[in-house]
């Protein structure tokens, strides 16, 4: 068989970085002299669902533009999962309020990626179980704006479903953040109580009080924080104890779980969460991490490989203060703070090791110098002989 016969005939390869891609928004104050950044979205891997964005199945070599935006120059990233709230910014010049800053972000599910600008998204990829809230099971290749869902606050996409926190314009939902979710809902992923796929976006009613402020997702399971700390999972748990509900696993299909339930094993108030493959971790206002679930790779950081479902602190970091956590399949990434302190003990160190050094080089001039002069005597002894 022919080696070109072997690949598919749509499947193209790109090994260079293209063009820059179409605008996909652009702010108002581009009118007048707001100052503005032309930013892009880039993507690069596999394909072959459409999750590139470039508007065919392929295989990208490199990262390659899928779009632009022209943002008004304070734009700021929304909030992700696994990182404590930033501060908010200071007011811009020639405006009252900071909340006017345009917000984006982007995320990445399985075979799906999305992009959210000012409240909106566009979402693209492949589209079975409805992950892309399109209302069909459409696969789209190139980033298209959603319709069905507007004043989104923040997205993150799993591996068969969707989740977006918005901020709801109906009166009995005014100023609440509702948990939304869209997709494949097979093991309980999107929270619905039912175990069946959704098309469009839906509200995620769970039992909560207060607002929630924190989303995070994975494969087949799902983290919501309130703004108070509580933290509610849902899901897929096979027994694992990645929900951190029990050693027993979802009473479902498969370990699942299909309703939003407290984590009351979790002592403290939580600030950011982390989904991973089979485990989840928090993050403390105080910068400390817990996890909880499946261990068999290290995943829990605990320096051994037992799997757990209760929440506990990782005991090498008790002493580090932690801004972000990220999870994957099987392993982690946490972020450091350096303190003012720490900052003060490196300089110290820093000036200390100049000090020494200063006061060895002064030591060898000196006594170079001694030895200067000692030689200049020495030859004059030799030339009055």
């Amino acid at each position: 068989m022919a080696i070109r016969s072997r690949f598919p005939s749509f499947r193209r390869l790109s090994t260079a970085v293209s063009a820059a891609g179409p605008l996909l928004w652009s702010h108002a104050g581009e009118e007048t002299a707001t100052p503005s950044a032309t930013v892009q979205i880039l993507s690069w891997g596999r394909g072959s669902s459409g999750q590139l964005g470039g508007g065919k199945e392929e295989i990208r070599f490199y990262p390659s533009p899928v779009a632009s935006l022209r943002l008004p120059a304070d734009f700021r990233l929304v909030p992700v999962q696994g990182r404590l709230p930033l501060p908010p910014p200071p007011p811009s010049q020639g405006s009252a309020t900071a909340a006017a800053s345009v917000e984006v972000g982007i995320s990445c599910g399985l075979f799906h990626s999305a992009l959210l600008v000012d409240g909106r998204f566009w979402i693209w990829g492949k589209g079975d179980g409805g992950r892309l809230g399109f209302g069909d099971e459409s696969s789209v290749f190139v980033p298209m704006l959603n319709p069905n869902l507007d004043g989104v606050r923040s997205i993150s996409l799993g591996g068969i479903h969707s989740t977006a926190l918005t901020r709801s314009g109906e009166s009995h939902m005014t100023a609440q953040l509702a948990g939304v979710c869209r997709g494949y809902g097979g093991f309980g992923a999107l929270g619905h109580s039912v175990y069946h796929r959704e098309l469009l976006p839906r509200v995620v009613n769970g039992s909560w009080k207060g607002r929630i402020s924190h989303l995070a997702t994975s494969g087949a399971h799902t983290a919501a924080l309130t703004d108070s700390g509580e933290l509610y999972t849902w899901g897929r748990d096979e027994g694992d104890g990645r929900l951190g509900l029990g050693s027993g696993g979802g009473p479902g299909e498969g370990g699942s779980l299909g309703t939003p339930s407290k984590v009351n094993a979790l002592p403290v108030p939580a600030a950011a969460i982390s989904c991973g493959g089979f485990f989840t971790m928090a993050l403390t206002s105080d910068g400390q991490v817990w996890s909880w679930g499946a261990n068999s790779n290290f995943e829990l950081g605990r320096g051994d490989r037992t799997s757990d479902w209760k929440p506990q602190p990782i005991p090498s970091l008790k002493d580090v203060r932690i801004i972000q956590i990220a999870s994957g399949g099987y392993h982690s990434l946490a972020l450091t703070e350096i303190s003012i302190s720490g900052c003060a003990q490196i300089m110290a160190k820093f000036f200390h090791g100049a000090m020494v050094v200063m006061v060895n080089w002064v030591i060898i001039l000196f006594k170079t110098r001694e030895f200067l002069l000692s030689l200049k005597l020495w030859l004059r002894k030799i030339s009055s002989l």
